[in-house]
């Protein structure tokens, strides 16, 4: 299993900190500590691991017009829980009670945790696994870290240079 290089995940923390002003924690902590791949190494893990579960943490006005992944074909469904609420997008306190909630009593050997460009799922992967450490529990916890719409181009557009829609892997809209 490859994971992303050290650049790439310094550029994913650097723009958290431009984005969201840091107020969550510590974007290095979370950069070190929590594995990132790629929407297509997200999608091969889904598809080769039976316990993997993907995990959407976008909001859900995202859901509802931007669109969601679809595992159908695999014989999956994403599980939707909100790491940050609209419109002031602060951090649902209540997230990891949502959260464990809706994957349910058998914790998963694996979770992929997704947002719009991979900063929100970071950080929501990252309570997770300290949550799980916390209890003495297993999981892996990783960061689909281009996200669901991927980086804005030069013209301040998402979906054109990185993301799971990007790469042509199943998706919906309502």
């Amino acid at each position: 299993m490859c994971c992303l290089r050290r650049p790439l995940v310094a550029n994913l923390t650097q723009r958290f900190t431009s984005q969201m002003g840091g107020r969550w924690m510590s974007a290095a902590m979370a950069a070190d500590e929590i594995e990132q791949v790629t929407p297509r190494h997200a999608w091969d893990i889904l598809s080769e691991n039976p316990d993997a579960m993907l995990i959407d943490v976008r909001t859900r006005a995202e859901w509802g017009f931007v669109g969601v992944p679809d595992l159908s074909t695999l014989g999956k469904s994403t599980v939707f829980v909100e790491w940050a609420k609209w419109p002031d997008m602060s951090q649902d306190p209540a997230f990891i009670a949502a959260a464990t909630a809706e994957i349910g009593p058998e914790m998963p050997g694996t979770m992929l945790f997704l947002c719009r460009s991979g900063v929100r799922s970071l950080y929501a992967a990252d309570a997770v696994a300290r949550h799980l450490r916390a209890l003495g529990s297993g999981g892996k916890c990783i960061n689909v870290a281009e996200g669901f719409e991927g980086d804005k181009d030069e013209f301040s557009h998402r979906g054109r240079l990185n993301g799971w829609k990007f790469h042509g892997l199943p998706w919906v809209q309502s």
